[in-house]
Formats: C-alpha cells, structure tokens, sequence
C-alpha cells in the first residue's frame, strides 16, 4: 500500500473558451471517505428532509443533512450554470496513473460526481464504495458491469471467509442497483431546486443509466463476458 493517510484524485476541466476548473478529492485510505479541504456548510438543498429519498434510512433528528448533497455541495453550484454538452478536455490524475478525454461537460462531470456520491457516507451509496479504490474515469457499461461484479464478488469471499452465506447469485447486487435508482431519482429532485442549466442533471442521469443497465447485463448479457474465462481453441 503506498504511503500516507489519503487517497488523491484530482480532476481538470478545460473548456474551449480558455477557463478551468480543478478539483482535488481527497479520501481517507482505510474508509474510502471524502475528506473535505473545509467544513460544508449547509443549506435548504442538503437538509434531509428536501427531496428526501423514498429509500432513505436515515432520520432528522440523527442527520440534519443528507450526507450525499453536503458532498456534492462542494461541485454542483459551478456547474449550475453550464449546459451538458459544452466541450471539455477532462484530465484525471492518480496516485499511479493519468487519464485525459475530449469530451462532453456531463461524461467527464459523471465520472467525477461519482467519487463524490459513494464516498459521503449515505448507506444505500456505501455498497459502491469499495470501487473507488481503484476508481476507472470515463468507464464504459462493459467496463463497468465486469468491475462491479468483480468487486461484489470479492466481497462475498470475504463474507465466506467469515462463516457466513456468500452470494453467488448476484441477487444482492442487482437488489442494491435498484435502491440506487431511487437514490439517483431523490437527488435529482435536489439538484433541480438549485441549478439553472442541465450539466449537473445530465451528468447525474448518466450516472443513473448505468444504475438501470447493470441489473439488465448482469441479469441477461453477463454471459457475453464468459469468453474470458473460456480454454482457447487447440
């Protein structure tokens, strides 16, 4: 493991009229959780209550704030202005390796805000966490089911490992990808009290696209993946 406390991302948005936005999320190594540069202010839009999730298992009296909108506090009103498909070059830099992609505002903004959904704490997001030790920017559905199952996967050798019933079904996971849907469906609501333009929404639904996906390849297509683990032809 390399040395020090945080794990680093940092993200660059260069748009073509010559402007930048910078972002660098640093996260707790051992809990995955966002570390904040300073404290985040609440506001009408993160209180728990506004747009609170259908699914959502926390309470006011314990959470004045959702967890997951106090996260994203910290990008979306930049964004609130801009519109989904302005042209930007998006740079992501890693502890071990940098990735850089022309592209729309809303790809390269959804690869960013999920590093910040799955690291505020909220539990139904806390089941996607364990990806983004080796988060992938700009990954495609094909990229993404194969990681995601994987990632499950080892989690439930771990659960083996403990004397309890793993899951090898996948029944699990795609039980949690619906409870994300609703947690994509309740944020929206959020956002759309404070933005004006889309490029925050859009790069959510993005985000919620795969949510939808992922149940249909894991339940119908997984199989076209099984090449890989196929003997070659003699």
């Amino acid at each position: 493991m390399p040395a020090g406390k945080e794990l680093a991302f940092k993200y660059y948005f260069m748009f073509e009229d010559g402007t930048r936005a910078t972002y660098e999320i640093c996260l707790d190594r051992e809990t995955l959780l966002l570390k904040p540069e300073r404290k985040i202010q609440s506001s009408s839009w993160t209180r728990l209550e506004h747009h609170k999730c259908n699914n959502c298992p926390l309470n006011e009296s314990d959470h004045a704030d959702c967890p997951l909108a106090l996260n994203l506090s910290a990008v979306v009103p930049r964004f609130s202005k801009m519109f989904s498909y302005e042209k930007v070059n998006v740079l992501v830099e890693t502890e071990t390796r940098t990735y850089s992609k022309n592209t729309t505002l809303q790809s390269g903004l959804s690869s960013m805000l999920g590093i910040y959904m799955v690291t505020a704490g909220c539990p139904i997001m806390d089941r996607l966490r364990p990806m983004v030790r080796f988060h992938l920017p700009f990954a495609t559905i094909e990229e993404t089911v194969f990681r995601s199952v994987s990632t499950y996967l080892l989690g439930q050798y771990f659960e083996h490992k403990k004397g309890r019933s793993p899951d090898l079904t996948l029944k699990g996971l795609m039980d949690g990808y619906q409870q994300i849907q609703m947690v994509n469906h309740g944020l929206a609501g959020r956002m759309r009290s404070i933005v004006d333009k889309d490029a925050n929404l859009n790069a959510l639904v993005v985000l919620d696209v795969f949510a939808k996906e992922l149940p249909f390849s894991i339940e119908s297509s997984l199989e076209n993946l099984e090449y890989l683990f196929s003997p070659p032809a003699v």
